[in-house]
């Protein structure tokens, strides 16, 4: 719904070393110079353009009111923001979890429980902004995603991909079979029994198969970017074979799902006039999961935002490759464009505080949820460069985000760990 993510801290400490304090799993670490400063710095620049697509799709106008430009912003950023968001998302475990090598003995064992502690931060964060704002929330899913990443940090960079690859083929047709067995006395009877389904109405089934942002389909794109970090970014070699994959994954989805079902493949359900999580509800931004009949299985050929089908998978998560890699590219190769961009980057060292400001902004500004209502630029535009100026002012002063630092401060304990 990921962001993801996000706080200001030098890269995670490789090998057995005692780890050093670290930002938020959403956000990666601020570089310290070297070869790593276009690297993290462009992750950085990535992550900011994550949370700037989730303001557009909370904030800015729906999909049949843009022209042009606009229309191709609106749409871009309908889907690939979140995707976007959980791709960093994974980048970021393992800056904590040893980057280039995974930690192991103590400080693996230490980087693990301050990983879980996140999670479990998030998740319950996450529940807490879903009792106001539905299932759009991200982090609660978030906090799944990184419980179920653990026992994934050792593997290598190929282990990562291929398993990523494996999840992206089977988890959308798995999804389906379980979502059509579903029956709505099933899911009456499972939520009954669930008490954060009572709190929030985003309970353990929307987390793990029915909500936004399903858990069975969106693992792929968090083990896709823990197999990112596991490369040196910074190596032209390496920049080069990426963007010809992530082209490659984006033309091959896209090209063979329009191929095989026809114009309306790649058809957001934003041009409906409905968000892009199908919500109509006039108070909050939705409820937990979907209202929308069975799908057929012929769905499964389409590669629309949120469609959670293969193709949408592999399409998204070589959107994502795109940019990080140019966004990495960009900030190593024009200094003079990475200054220019600080302020921006500044967003994504605190992608966090970020995320969970713009809903709080919201409400306080009383800016409308209301899909039907959103018709200008203007308020997007507004969210957008007052994030820019917060996040600019803060870093000035503060090593962390706001959120960045609470979160960091919870995790600890896992010095304790032996």
């Amino acid at each position: 719904m990921t962001q993801i993510q996000p706080p200001q801290a030098t890269s995670a400490p490789q090998g057995n070393a005692s780890p050093a304090p670290a930002a938020s799993p959403h956000f990666a670490g601020r570089p310290s110079g070297g070869p790593s400063m276009g690297r993290l710095v462009g992750v950085d620049l990535a992550r900011a353009l994550a949370v700037f697509g989730m303001y557009i799709v909370h904030i800015g106008p729906v999909l049949s009111s843009t022209h042009g430009v606009g229309t191709w912003v609106r749409y871009l950023a309908d889907g690939h923001s979140s995707v976007l968001f959980a791709t960093l998302a994974g980048f970021s475990l393992m800056l904590i979890a040893g980057r280039r090598e995974p930690k192991t003995g103590l400080a693996g064992r230490q980087a693990k429980a301050r990983i879980a502690i996140r999670a479990v931060v998030l998740l319950a964060l996450g529940t807490v902004l879903a009792m106001e704002y539905g299932g759009v929330i991200i982090l609660g899913f978030y906090g799944v995603y990184f419980l179920l990443a653990l026992p994934l940090l050792r593997l290598s960079a190929k282990a990562l991909a291929i398993t990523a690859a494996g999840l992206a083929l089977v988890t959308p047709q798995l999804a389906f079979v379980l979502n059509s067995r579903l029956s709505e006395s099933v899911q009456r009877t499972i939520d009954a029994y669930d008490p954060l389904k009572k709190i929030s109405e985003v309970g353990v089934l929307d987390l793990l198969l029915t909500g936004f942002y399903p858990t069975i389909t969106w693992m792929s794109f968090v083990v896709a970017g823990m197999a990112l970090a596991r490369l040196d970014l910074s190596a032209v070699a390496v920049q080069r074979r990426l963007a010809a994959l992530g082209a490659a994954l984006t033309a091959g989805a896209y090209g063979l799902s329009l191929l095989l079902a026809g114009k309306d493949a790649l058809r957001s359900t934003a041009e409906g006039g409905k968000s892009s999580a199908g919500f109509e509800k006039a108070s909050s931004f939705g409820s937990g999961s979907f209202e929308a009949p069975r799908r057929a299985a012929s769905e499964l050929l389409s590669a629309g935002p949120h469609s959670g089908t293969t193709f949408d998978i592999i399409g998204s998560v070589g959107v994502a490759i795109l940019v990080i890699v140019g966004a990495t590219v960009l900030m190593d190769r024009l200094p003079r464009l990475r200054g220019l961009a600080e302020p921006v980057i500044a967003v994504g060292t605190m992608s966090l505080t970020a995320y969970v400001g713009h809903f709080l902004a919201q409400s306080m500004l009383g800016v409308s949820a209301g899909e039907s209502t959103r018709t200008s630029w203007i308020p997007v535009l507004m969210f957008i460069l007052g994030a820019i100026v917060f996040a600019a002012v803060w870093s000035r002063f503060f090593r962390r985000g706001p959120l960045e630092a609470l979160l960091n401060t919870a995790t600890k304990p896992a010095k304790y760990v032996r």
